[in-house]
């Protein structure tokens, strides 16, 4: 019999630490079956997710402190990566063979049915294989094409999970052109993605991020940037004298007790929508001053089908420019992790196959 072709991939046999991330070269090359292609993955981009399912920091309903994933059990070994960009390679069954040598941006969900609000059930590189190996294989509904886009792979590697989540976030809060938003956390992949979205949709964007940062969260968008290096109260007073009518909505992906009190900031009927616990996942909320002024505090998990098709437009027009922090091959897995959780660089940090870049 034949040997099925091997290829490189980034393991995940269990939950801990960076150990039972294993780089391996021995994996089968996966073939595509009914309604999938394969994607021969081009670049990979890095999410929070990535590190905190390896963790299995998500914790249940039952017990926060248990160990999971977002949406519970992992199937262990796992090929993480659901920032995925790439050329597909080959069909499956009823897939027209056209796709072949596309290159496609891949919607990292999967959804409870084919409705453009659907729920999402499953997410590549959590609940199946993903972009951390030299292929993938998705379901062909979930490919776009971005053979046109003007930006680079990496740079598209850097769109799924953050400017999905991002794009979610303005599209539940229906952020408006000419409305003030502040937007904490700007530096990171969620929270410059929605600097870049937000002054795309012509929102007048105030970031909250560090002052060395600044510069380059203004580049991406923001109108005006806010240090965050003080105290809560001392970041909701400055958003408060900067805008002293309040302002029309937060995008916030820290959380912790920042979140209440910016609350107080929003005008009568202003929304603030959260993606975010980074900063504690427990928040003190003066309940009083959200009801009694009608405003609005959202939870947004991800995108929908439609809100990812919205970003994928945005990218064939090359109307946001992602910003690639750093790249790293796939075989330097851990690297790239250990630079992602020093917290010290700004926009995303993208995966290459080896032989495609050199080590940043």
């Amino acid at each position: 019999m034949r040997e099925q072709p091997t290829m490189t991939a980034a393991v995940l046999t269990g939950f801990g630490g960076p150990e039972v991330l294993v780089v391996r070269r021995d994996i089968p090359i996966p073939l595509p079956g009914r309604g999938q292609v394969r994607v021969r993955v081009s670049a990979a981009g890095l999410n929070n997710t990535d590190v905190w399912t390896r963790e299995g920091a998500y914790g249940t309903a039952e017990d926060p402190d248990a160990r999971a994933g977002w949406l519970g059990p992992i199937a262990f070994p796992r090929i993480q990566g659901g920032d995925v960009v790439g050329v597909i390679d080959a069909v499956g069954p009823e897939v027209a063979p056209q796709f072949v040598g596309r290159r496609v941006l891949v919607d990292p969900a999967r959804y409870a049915h084919e409705g453009p609000d659907a729920p999402i059930v499953a997410v590549l590189g959590s609940e199946f294989d993903g972009g951390f190996a030299d292929y993938t294989v998705v379901g062909a509904v979930r490919v776009h094409d971005v053979t046109e886009s003007p930006l680079t792979d990496e740079q598209l590697a850097c769109l799924p999970i953050a400017a999905g989540t991002a794009m979610g976030m303005l599209e539940r809060a229906r952020i408006m052109p000419g409305e003030t938003v502040v937007v904490t956390g700007a530096s990171g992949g969620v929270g410059l993605a929605a600097v870049g979205l937000a002054a795309a949709r012509g929102a007048l964007v105030t970031a909250v991020t560090g002052r060395t940062k600044a510069a380059l969260v203004e580049q991406a968008g923001a109108t005006r940037t806010i240090d965050r290096s003080g105290s809560v109260q001392d970041v909701v007073a400055v958003v408060r004298a900067v805008h002293p009518g309040g302002v029309d909505a937060v995008v916030d992906v820290v959380g912790g007790d920042q979140l209440g009190q910016l609350i107080d900031v929003l005008v009568p009927g202003g929304r603030a929508v959260v993606a975010g616990a980074v900063a504690g996942p427990v928040a003190a909320i003066d309940l009083r001053r959200l009801y009694l002024h009608n405003r609005r505090l959202i939870g947004s998990t991800m995108h929908t089908a439609e809100h990812f098709t919205k970003l994928v437009e945005h990218a064939r027009a090359g109307e946001i420019i992602p910003r690639v922090a750093a790249r790293h091959e796939l075989s330097a897995i851990h690297d790239a992790q250990a630079q992602f959780l020093r917290r010290d660089h700004v926009g995303k940090i993208v995966v290459l196959p080896d032989g495609a870049s050199q080590v940043c």
